[in-house]
């Protein structure tokens, strides 16, 4: 799906204990994500994708429900998202993307990501103006002229569109995920999205030295043990 997906790294689930850290992750987006706009599918599409991913990441669906139902109920735990950047090993530019009950907690975890690997932190924006922050949709179809169409009718701001491989990808703000998906589906009906994501994508690529790359691949697997992390964002290609 071309560069949607050239700086995102992938969670693999090889171990039990890798799975955990997954549904974990996605339980916690899904709670968050339920206790803010509601906790109905139907009526917070960020919600639904959010759902319809970590079904394809073969999240159970206790998991999911516990989730939902722990939405439901007043009080529970108080989660805002946290977001840092920086500079990673070989000058790359990172962001991390977390959710956290415990700000001053995370900060120190991450920080010391960054400081045990020889990298550097930055302040709010050092690197984001680097990325764009893009909702991104991919599903498989051809006519990439109609999709474009259907979603102008809309009023949708759309940035891109790809089309490869019999894969349409749309890349559009942030702000237009849930006018992008409520336009498609006026349009084509039920899509099933290989792709239904809010991501930062970034504008440019830089290559990771040999040298450099053990380092970076340590860098991102400490991040990734990190409870309150859920998503990396780079630019290496």
């Amino acid at each position: 799906m071309g560069r949607a997906y050239q700086n995102r790294k992938e969670s693999m689930a090889k171990t039990a204990d890798q799975k955990t850290k997954i549904y974990s992750k996605y339980a916690r987006e899904i709670y968050v994500c339920a206790k803010s706009g509601g906790t109905d599918p139907s009526g917070n599409l960020t919600l639904r994708g959010l759902m319809d991913r970590a079904k394809k990441d073969q999240v159970p669906a206790h998991v999911i429900d516990k989730a939902l139902d722990k939405a439901k109920g007043s009080g529970g735990e108080d989660f805002s998202v946290a977001r840092y950047e920086g500079f990673g090993p070989g000058n790359c530019m990172v962001i991390v993307e977390c959710l956290t009950d415990n700000p001053n907690r995370t900060f120190g975890d991450v920080r010391h990501c960054f400081t045990k690997t020889k990298c550097k932190i930055g302040t709010q924006g050092s690197v984001s103006h680097m990325f764009d922050h893009c909702a991104i949709l991919a599903f498989k179809g051809g006519d990439e002229e109609a999709v474009l169409e259907a979603l102008m009718e809309a009023g949708v701001d759309v940035t891109d569109i790809e089309s490869e491989d019999g894969m349409i990808t749309v890349f559009a703000p942030h702000t237009e995920y849930s006018n992008a998906k409520q336009a498609l589906a006026a349009a084509f009906g039920e899509i099933d999205y290989e792709a239904d994501a809010i991501q930062f994508l970034a504008q440019t690529t830089t290559e990771i030295s040999e040298e450099d790359l053990p380092m970076f691949e340590r860098f991102i697997d400490l991040l990734n043990d990190l409870d309150d992390v859920q998503n990396i964002y780079h630019n290496v290609a």
